[in-house]
C-alpha cells in the first residue's frame, strides 16, 4: 500500500499530465495554452521617458479589453490620439509606477487603426494599437472647430485695474460654460499690451477670496523684487488689492519687444491656480521695430496654448489636494507628480476656428500649460518663419517646421496665408507620426498686403564684459529625495526653502551662470529677473551647437538628462531676492526651486 504522501505526490503527477492532455488537445504545450488566455498587453520599460513604449505596436481583436503593465519607476499614461466630440479621448489610463491596469475602452472600438501616447512624455512614447475584426464601434468623432477663436481684450492703458474673479467660461461649443478663476472675467486674462519703456502699474482685485493668498509673476520681464510674484512674499490677500510696478527698461533703456504673460506664482499652489484658469498675456512693442514691417493690427495675434480635463457637463476636474503638503506624498509624488489634460485650448477654447485673411500673420505662440510640451506643426507641410522667443527678436529670423515648446516657453512666428483663399489649415501638435489637432484656420478673404519678413532683424547690445570669469554659479537639478514622510524635487541637492537664498551676486556684474539636469527627465528652467543670453550647451560633457533658436534673449531652456547650458546675464537696476526654478509647475510646488539675491 502507498503511504498517505506517497498517494497526495501521484495524485498531483496525474492532475498535472491531464492539464498538460488538455492543453496538448487544445493544440499546443502547457505553457503556450497559458499564453493563449493572456490578455493582450502594451509593456511598459524602465526609463520610458527615454526610449519609449516597450511594446510600440499591438493587434487585438474586436471587443478586447488591453492589459498594461508599467515595470517603470515612473507614472505613465496609454491615450488615444483619436477624440470624441467633447474632446475626450476614446482610451486614456494612467498606471503608476510599478503597476497594471485595464483599458476597458478599447473593447468598444471599432476595426481599424489607433494611435496612442502616453500624455506626460509624448514625444517619446508613441505607439500603433490595431483592432481587427468587423462590425460597429465608436472610431471617434471628427472635430467640427465650430467656436471661433476668441481673442482676448487689449488693455493699453499705463494703470489698468484687473479683478481677480470667478466667471462662466466657454470652451466648448455645446453644452454648460466652465467655472473659472480669472483675470478679469475671461480665460486668458485681458492682454495687457504697453510700449517698451513706459512705465505700467498693473492693479489686481482679489475678489475670489475662495484661493486663499496669491501672487502674480509677469514672465520674462525685468522689475523689482517686489514686483516680481514671489511665492511666499509681498502676496495678494484675500479680498484685497496688489498692484506690480513694471518699467519695461534695462538698465534705463527701453527693452526690445516681448512677448511675456502673467500668473499666479503661489507657494505649492502655482499649479493649481494657473490649472483653475489665472493667465493671461502681455505684449510689449518697441518703436524702433516698426521699420521692419512685419505684421501687426489685426494681423497680430497671440495664442495661448494650453490643456485641461473636463467633467461630461464641461466643469473642470481639479486634480489637486486640498492640503498641498499631500502633493508630495503618495502615488503622485515626486517624480510622478505632472498634472496633464486630456484636452487641449487654444485662448481657452476647445478646437476653434479663426477666419483669415491671403495676408501675413504675426502669430505670438505660449505654451501656457502645467506639465505638457507641444512640437507645433502646420498641416499641409508648411514652414514658420519665427522671429524670436517672446523676450526679443532674433538676429536673423529661422525657418521651422516644427515647434517644440515646453511649459513657459514662446515662439514669435509669421505664417503667410497669401494665395491660399479658400483653404483650410490646422495648427496641430505632433508626437512620432501622429497629431493633435489644435485649430483651425480658415483663409475666407483676398486683402494686399505689404508686410514683409527682413533678412535680419535685431542686433543685441554689446554684453558688458564678464564681472566674474568663468562659471559663477552652477545649478544642478537633482533626483527628488526624501525629507520626512515626503519626497521633494531638489536644486544642488536642496529643496526649496522660503527662507533660504543659494546665492548672492553683486548688482552691476555680468556674470556666467551653468545649469545642468543631473536627474532622470526633462525639465525646463526659468530664471528670473534678467535678460538672459545663451553661451553654450552641451550633452553629458560634449559641446553641442546652440540653435539658431536660442539666439535671442532667453528666460527658459528645455534641459534633457545630461544637458547642461550656459547664460550670461547683466545684474542692473534692482536689489533682493529672486527666482530659479522649473516650470513644470507640479515640480517647482514640489521643491524644484530656489533663489538667489541681487546685493549692492
Amino acid at each position: 500500500m502507498f503511504s498517505r504522501l506517497t498517494r497526495l505526490l501521484l495524485a498531483a503527477v496525474l492532475a498535472l499530465a491531464a492539464i498538460g492532455y488538455t492543453a496538448v488537445r487544445l493544440g499546443g504545450a502547457g505553457p503556450r495554452a497559458v499564453a493563449a488566455t493572456t490578455p493582450p498587453t502594451i509593456k511598459i520599460g524602465h526609463n520610458a521617458q527615454l526610449f519609449g513604449f516597450t511594446t510600440r505596436k499591438l493587434t487585438i481583436k474586436k471587443g478586447q479589453v488591453v492589459r498594461v503593465v508599467n515595470g517603470d519607476t515612473m507614472r505613465h499614461t496609454v491615450t488615444s490620439f483619436r477624440t470624441n466630440s467633447h474632446g475626450d479621448p476614446l482610451f486614456n489610463v494612467s498606471i503608476p509606477a510599478r503597476a497594471t491596469a485595464r483599458i476597458r475602452a478599447t473593447a468598444e472600438l471599432a476595426p481599424g487603426k489607433y494611435r496612442f501616447r502616453c500624455l506626460l512624455h509624448p514625444q517619446r512614447m508613441v505607439g500603433t494599437l490595431t483592432v481587427k475584426g468587423s462590425g460597429g464601434g465608436t472610431t471617434g468623432s471628427g472635430q467640427t472647430f465650430a467656436l471661433p477663436l476668441r481673442i482676448p481684450k487689449v488693455i493699453t492703458g499705463s494703470h489698468p485695474v484687473i479683478p481677480v474673479e470667478r466667471a462662466a467660461v466657454q470652451v466648448f461649443a455645446h453644452g454648460p460654460r466652465t467655472m473659472m478663476w480669472t483675470y478679469g472675467g475671461s480665460f486668458p486674462g485681458p492682454t495687457i499690451r504697453r510700449p517698451s519703456g513706459a512705465f505700467t502699474k498693473v492693479t489686481f482685485q482679489d475678489k475670489l477670496t475662495v484661493a486663499g493668498k496669491l501672487s502674480v509673476h509677469l514672465h520674462g520681464d525685468h522689475h523689482a523684487s517686489a514686483s516680481d510674484g514671489q511665492p511666499d512674499s509681498n502676496l495678494l490677500a484675500p479680498g484685497h488689492s496688489r498692484s506690480y510696478g513694471y518699467p519695461l527698461k534695462d538698465n534705463n533703456k527701453a527693452i526690445p519687444g516681448a512677448f511675456f504673460y502673467y500668473h499666479d506664482h503661489r507657494m505649492m499652489r502655482t499649479g493649481r491656480n494657473n490649472w483653475m484658469g489665472l493667465q493671461g498675456m502681455f505684449v510689449v512693442d518697441n518703436p524702433s521695430e516698426r521699420k521692419y514691417d512685419l505684421p501687426g493690427g489685426r494681423y497680430d495675434v497671440p495664442l495661448a496654448v494650453t490643456d485641461r480635463s473636463f467633467t461630461k457637463d464641461n466643469q473642470l476636474l481639479d486634480p489637486f489636494p486640498k492640503d498641498p503638503m499631500q502633493s508630495v506624498t503618495g502615488t503622485h509624488a515626486p517624480p510622478n507628480d505632472a498634472t496633464v489634460g486630456t484636452t487641449v485650448l487654444v485662448n481657452g477654447e476647445y478646437s476653434p476656428h479663426f477666419d483669415v485673411a491671403t495676408h501675413r500673420y504675426r502669430l505670438r505662440i505660449l505654451n501656457s500649460s502645467n506639465f505638457q510640451a507641444y512640437d507645433f506643426e502646420l498641416s499641409d507641410g508648411r514652414s514658420f518663419t519665427q522671429l524670436g522667443s517672446g523676450d526679443s527678436l532674433f538676429p536673423k529670423p529661422v525657418v521651422r517646421k516644427h515647434i517644440l515648446l515646453g511649459p513657459s516657453e514662446r515662439a514669435d512666428v509669421v505664417v503667410n496665408f497669401g494665395g491660399e483663399l479658400g483653404k483650410r489649415v490646422y495648427l496641430k501638435s505632433s508626437a512620432g507620426s501622429a497629431s493633435v489637432k489644435l485649430m483651425q484656420f480658415r483663409v475666407t478673404r483676398r486683402v494686399s498686403d505689404s508686410s514683409r519678413v527682413p533678412a535680419n532683424l535685431l542686433t543685441l547690445p554689446a554684453q558688458p564684459p564678464l564681472t566674474t570669469p568663468g562659471i559663477a554659479k552652477t545649478w544642478d537639478i537633482n533626483d527628488p529625495a526624501k525629507i520626512g514622510n515626503a519626497t521633494y524635487w531638489r536644486i544642488n541637492g536642496k529643496a526649496y526653502d522660503p527662507t533660504v537664498s543659494q546665492f548672492t551676486v553683486k548688482r552691476d556684474s555680468t556674470q556666467r551662470w551653468s545649469i545642468t539636469n543631473r536627474s532622470m527627465m526633462t525639465h525646463y528652467f526659468h530664471i528670473h529677473e534678467e535678460q538672459w543670453r545663451t553661451i553654450s550647451r552641451s550633452h553629458n560633457g560634449s559641446a553641442v551647437p546652440v540653435p539658431a533658436w536660442e539666439r535671442g534673449l532667453q528666460d527658459t531652456w528645455q534641459l534633457n538628462p545630461g544637458d547642461t547650458v550656459v547664460v550670461e546675464g547683466t545684474f542692473s537696476d534692482y536689489l533682493g531676492r529672486f527666482m530659479v526654478h522649473c516650470h513644470m509647475l507640479d515640480h517647482e510646488d514640489d521643491g524644484l526651486m530656489a533663489q538667489f539675491t541681487v546685493v549692492k
